[in-house]
């Protein structure tokens, strides 16, 4: 097996070993060091670690979102029927598209993410925040991510999409089975069929709400693709679906993650906790910095749809590019001393969120939730700290996503 010092090629496999879970910098940092645009034979693809060389593929266009379906031979005979259509709507989601496409299902949902929208939902999410805290005390110990940093996206992005709070448990149990489906490294055939059959049922759920909805008058994000799907201008129904899951799961996700490793990070730094604490209108650098430190997501794909250079390497087409965001943000190059958490640094040219066209969508309604959440329970438990020195994390390469934050609200 391979261990922390092993003298083996530095690849983005060795993120799949248990001693590289609680910390993926040091295979980044590795990597980087090699070369940061590196051929890793273990992975099959580009390794992208540069800042500046993770933007450059993430806004050339030469680069493609796409992904070919699958053949879903893999899958048991009797559930590939099952199989093969959701496979094929989760490849039409605007995430793994191209312009036009892409553009046209985009440009949507844009409208509900607007900065004036945004900023208008803030006094909400203050509410919803201080309410979830109300059903804590100090000298408490609790999960953070049970009764803050899940729930509070989970409540958001089910009233955006108009569907009842009461479903945010199942909500949950589908989103992880998505996320762990669009990381894929630690599937087996058996979890990568249910993981499927969930965004199934997810699907399914949406069809039933939409029914339900149309002709009404609501005045929300799922209305308004409703009827721009009646209009038959902008969203075919499987688009209208597929986009109800996709905001759903990654509604949550990327949030929920800023949330939980932010807070971990402050607390395993008294120092800049302490600075947030006695100047919370650094909230805004500190999110930044929180979102460049421990980036909820970590890396995203490309595919080369022609030949090209990058970082002065040839990129033939067809190749697979693992554009490593997570190890972007922490270049030395764009970032000096980047393993240093310090809330006071500009931080804002981090690429915790992608760049280019598909730059996350939600990122601005993430920041503001996130900016709340952190800042309100720092102030309002100004001795809180760890319940464990351990840190559970996830098995996954493309989320940086904890089980559980357990707390002491002191």
């Amino acid at each position: 097996m391979l261990t922390v010092d092993s003298p083996l090629t530095p690849s983005l496999a060795n993120l799949l070993l248990p001693e590289y879970r609680s910390n993926p910098y040091a295979v980044y940092r590795r990597l980087r060091d090699q070369d940061p645009v590196y051929w890793d034979a273990q992975w099959g693809a580009w390794v992208v670690t540069g800042h500046s060389e993770v933007m450059t593929a993430l806004r050339d266009h030469r680069f493609s979102a796409e992904r070919e379906i699958m053949s879903v031979d893999w899958a048991p005979v009797e559930q590939q029927a099952m199989v093969e259509p959701i496979l094929r709507a989760i490849l039409r989601q605007m995430l793994f598209l191209d312009p036009p496409d892409h553009t046209r299902l985009r440009t949507l949902a844009s409208k509900a993410f607007t900065p004036r929208v945004v900023e208008g939902m803030r006094h909400h999410i203050q509410t919803l925040v201080d309410d979830l805290l109300d059903q804590v005390a100090k000298g408490d110990t609790v999960d953070i991510i049970e009764r803050l940093a899940y729930p509070l996206p989970a409540i958001v992005i089910a009233e955006l999409l108009g569907a009842p709070e009461d479903e945010r448990d199942q909500f949950k149990h589908w989103s992880d089975d998505f996320a762990a489906f669009l990381d894929g490294t630690a599937l087996t055939k058996e979890q990568a069929v249910a993981a499927l059959g969930s965004v199934g049922e997810m699907m399914a759920y949406f069809h039933y709400l939409i029914e339900r909805r149309r002709g009404s008058s609501h005045n929300d994000l799922l209305q308004a693709m409703i009827t721009a799907e009646e209009q038959g201008d902008m969203l075919s129904e499987e688009e209208l679906l597929t986009k109800c899951v996709l905001l759903l799961a990654a509604g949550h996700e990327t949030t929920t993650n800023l949330i939980g490793n932010g807070l971990l990070a402050l607390l395993r730094h008294p120092d800049q906790l302490r600075m947030l604490q006695d100047n919370p209108a650094l909230i805004g650098s500190a999110v930044h910095e929180l979102l460049r430190y421990d980036s909820p997501v970590q890396q995203t794909g490309r595919r080369a749809k022609e030949d090209l250079h990058l970082g002065g390497k040839h990129i033939a087409a067809g190749q697979f590019v693992t554009t490593v965001l997570g190890a972007a943000n922490r270049d030395p190059a764009q970032f000096p001393d980047p393993d240093k958490l310090d809330i006071s640094r500009d931080a804002s040219r981090h690429l915790a969120f992608g760049y280019g066209i598909h730059f996350c969508l939600g990122a601005p309604l993430a920041r503001l939730e996130g900016a709340i959440a952190l800042n309100t329970i720092v102030q309002r438990f100004p001795a809180l700290q760890l319940a464990s020195d351990t840190a559970q994390w996830k098995e996954s390469v493309v989320f940086r996503s904890l089980e559980t934050l357990p707390v002491l609200l002191g």
